[in-house]
């Protein structure tokens, strides 16, 4: 239900006097400055040798609780504004702003949207324009304007530890757009003119073990499945994952028959830890998703999905609090994976990955991750976030050679009605 800035005031403005009074009323506004620069060490495909873009962002929020009565009634709504601090004709589209007919970036950009939400009891439903955080469908959140779908999604806690899920979306709001009706795309497959559905479960108690399962489908295009196991027992925590995916309707994908799994053990030993995963795709095809973080598979990173055809891939990770020496708010995450086995000769030649990957693709990617939170003050929550990302790969994985460099400076606001 995406609303114009005036009709989203008017709506809040008339039930704002009903609202007022429940306890869960609040607002929220992130400001969010980031900067993205992009080092080609191969010619990319529009001959860009690098992208660099610099923008502000301000993402505000509004949760009107609900009204009183068996079924109460409430809104959710969003606006976003973004600003160009920087990005020429020559290096854009790094992700952060739309491009306009000539490949300059846009000046600004801006969006508002809302969600009509009914509680009954422990269920909740909501209609309209949303985030979404399932496994089989996340829109994302990387870049300075968040991802956003229009549909319905129903909540039911009634299940001690379970939390149960269902909904379909029709319409989709890009993280480089101000647009509501845009389309999500995959590696192949994409939302144009259909529908993406799911159900699920997530299992959460007060115990070690967990886990989830969910099904989805994209119209005319694929069915998939997710089962998540996870165990936290001491010092150890253990997460293992697997989608299967199969074609379905018309196949608007071509043929689809991929299984794909990754097994993680962390260990945590004071201020430090350390992560060993490992990651396995089974089929002629990629793994295949819609929405920028509707992928949790281990390997699933900052540039690369690790998701080839036939691809096997482990991870090392290192993670450091530095609160064990009197910096609280300071940590450093470092990671390596490194991907082998990729044969995409295989793919259907009328569907649409053919071509996408040759015969024995490989490819690296290591991540060094540096955040700072503000812990009190004024300032509690200003986080500074500087990221480097390097990625190589040869000529039948098809990625990028790479070196990326992220600065991120968020600072965030809340309040109660």
């Amino acid at each position: 239900m995406p609303l114009s800035p005036r009709a989203l005031l008017a709506t809040l403005c008339a039930l704002g006097p009903t609202l007022a009074q429940a306890d869960d009323a609040g607002w929220s506004l992130l400001s969010r400055n980031y900067f993205l620069h992009n080092d080609y060490r191969t010619p990319s495909g529009n001959g860009q040798s690098y992208r660099q873009e610099w923008a502000q962002g301000f993402i505000g929020e509004l949760h009107s609780g609900f009204t009183d009565g068996k079924v109460g009634v409430g809104v959710d709504a969003h606006g976003f504004v973004g600003l160009k601090l920087d990005g020429g004709r020559g290096h854009a589209g790094t992700g952060l702003l739309p491009r306009d007919s000539n490949g300059r970036a846009e000046p600004s950009y801006s969006s508002a949207g809302a969600a009509l939400k009914l509680r009954l009891g422990n269920t909740q439903l909501h209609y309209g324009e949303m985030m979404v955080g399932t496994p089989v469908f996340d829109t994302g959140d990387k870049r300075l304007h968040p991802e956003y779908a229009t549909g319905w999604l129903l909540d039911n806690t009634d299940l001690p530890g379970w939390h149960l899920q269902a909904g379909r979306f029709t319409a989709f709001s890009n993280q480089d757009s101000s647009a509501s009706h845009d389309d999500f795309a995959g590696y192949g497959a994409s939302t144009d003119g259909h529908a993406m559905s799911l159900a699920g479960a997530t299992f959460a108690p007060a115990g070690p073990v967990g886990g989830a399962l969910f099904v989805s489908q994209l119209e005319d295009t694929w069915r998939q499945g997710y089962l998540n196991l996870n165990l936290a027992q001491g010092n150890w925590r253990l997460d293992a994952n697997l989608y299967r995916t199969v074609d379905s309707g018309k196949a608007r994908a071509g043929d689809i028959d991929t299984l794909a799994y990754s097994l993680a053990g962390k260990y945590r030993l004071g201020a430090q830890a350390l992560t060993l995963a490992y990651q396995k795709v089974r089929g002629d095809t990629p793994f295949d998703f819609i929405g920028g973080d509707s992928i949790y598979l281990a390997n699933s990173i900052k540039y690369a999905d690790f998701n080839g055809p036939g691809e096997r891939s482990w991870q090392l990770r290192y993670d450091l609090d530095f609160a064990t020496f009197g910096v609280p708010g300071l940590s450093l995450m470092g990671r390596y994976v490194s991907g082998r086995g990729i044969d995409g000769s295989h793919a259907p030649s009328s569907g649409a990955y053919a071509g996408q990957y040759g015969e024995g693709g490989e490819h690296w990617e290591r991540d060094i991750d540096l955040k700072y939170v503000v812990q009190a003050g004024s300032a509690k929550g200003l986080s500074l976030s500087l990221s480097h990302v390097s990625h190589r790969a040869n000529d039948a994985q098809a990625g990028d050679d790479i070196d990326r460099l992220y600065v991120i400076i968020e600072y965030p606001l809340k309040g109660v009605f």
